[in-house]
């Protein structure tokens, strides 16, 4: 059957165990889903996403025989494992040459370029935990009004600002300029992001009003084809950012997991009797647990969705499909405070379908875009299988 709503739901950097090429990355043995289950006492405690059939493809404990969804597992072809060539792969559009990345912080001429475009001095330019430059640098930022600039293991330029030195509306500036400016040539990281804070020394706060300024992807994706078919394209959360925002028909930022969920069910309540593609990003397993290696924390974030999820299968209708997956994995008992490249979970589920069909290791995470392509009859991708025709 053709479903007339296709939500994809993905898990930002729930892995489900090193990728074939792990050894390439320095990852061979990371599994993110496995390691956190064997660091909480008696396991995970999963149902719903067990019984979409979570089990079956990741290394946790409890196997739950009653499957009413289908599962897998996909592997990435991207050169890389961060956030945005994962999401790209997603709809279609596998990155060819891995963006760049600064080991040892930024070159001096890039940061002349800041300097020149934006008007703003800076402090910092260091490879660093968010959480733990803002505490350290925040007095100097204070002082002298400069934007924090750091990066990480991944393809970003960071810029971080308290609310009072520098207000939100003039970090977003500045970090457009630097996307569009300063970020370009050799110098165009995967994402610009903006890192407002609030509070005190002791007890700043990074907000919810964190913006990734995207590279413009290179071939159409998925969204275009469908957005030209007059179908509803939906993203959630940080997707807009991700995608550059091009062509979707709507978007909703959102500040963590829970406003995820809420504003999900609230937009396709209100397209009941439309059709299209809506996609949500739930960045808490990441950003809060993953990079700052929290397992027992990663291990609640987990649960606290899985009892979200299910309320959301709930309410689902028969003309409604859900696929949950992940953009690369985040072990949060590996070394470092990098993404760990790993497959990713593949689990469908529809209250029109019976559910229990394996569909294996997927290739490429393209054959989630292919199957979309398929169900709204929107063409065919250069990249991907579609599994549409497999589930039952």
């Amino acid at each position: 059957m053709r479903f007339k709503r296709i939500i994809v739901i993905v898990m930002d950097s729930v892995g489900a165990g090193s990728a074939p090429d792990a050894a390439a990355f320095g990852d061979v043995g990371a599994d993110t889903l496995g390691h956190i289950d064997a660091a909480v006492p008696g396991g995970l405690k999963l149902p719903h996403l067990r019984r979409l059939g979570l089990g079956k493809i990741a290394a946790i404990h409890h196997e739950d025989s009653r499957i009413c969804g289908s599962y897998g597992v996909m592997e990435e072809i991207s050169a890389g494992k961060d956030t945005t060539s994962g999401h790209w792969e997603f709809m279609g559009n596998p990155v060819d040459t891995p963006f760049p990345v600064f080991e040892k912080a930024f070159p001096p001429d890039l940061l002349r370029a800041f300097k020149e475009k934006t008007g703003c001095d800076y402090i910092g330019n260091e490879v660093a935990s968010g959480t733990e430059i803002i505490e350290r640098l925040g007095p100097a930022h204070f002082r002298t009004k400069a934007p924090i600039i750091y990066t990480s293991a991944d393809s970003v330029f960071q810029i971080a600002a308290h609310t009072e030195v520098i207000p939100l509306a003039e970090l977003y500036r500045i970090c457009d300029l630097t996307r569009r400016e300063v970020c370009i040539g050799a110098y165009e990281v995967g994402r610009v992001i903006a890192r407002p804070f609030t509070g005190r020394q002791g007890a700043f706060v990074r907000t919810g009003d964190r913006r990734d300024y995207s590279r413009m992807p290179k071939r159409k994706m998925v969204f275009s084809y469908l957005k030209e078919k007059g179908y509803d394209v939906v993203g959630v959360g940080k997707i807009g950012d991700i995608y550059a925002h091009v062509d979707l028909t709507e978007t909703y930022h959102t500040a963590d997991n829970h406003e995820d969920m809420t504003v999900l069910t609230r937009q396709l309540s209100a397209h009941r009797r439309r059709e299209g593609l809506f996609m949500a990003n739930f960045v808490d397993f990441d950003s809060q647990f993953g990079h700052r290696r929290d397992p027992a924390g990663y291990a609640r974030c987990l649960e606290t969705f899985d009892v979200m999820l299910g309320t959301f299968l709930a309410q689902m209708t028969s003309d409604e499909l859900l696929i949950i997956t992940a953009d690369h994995g985040n072990d949060p008992t590996w070394k470092g405070t990098d993404h760990t490249r790993e497959r990713v979970p593949l689990v469908v589920y529809s209250p029109a379908l019976q559910g229990g069909v394996d569909l294996g290791i997927r290739s490429t995470y393209a054959d989630l875009g292919q199957t979309v392509m398929e169900n709204f009859a929107a063409g065919v991708l250069p990249f991907g299988k579609s599994f549409w025709r497999e589930l039952r």
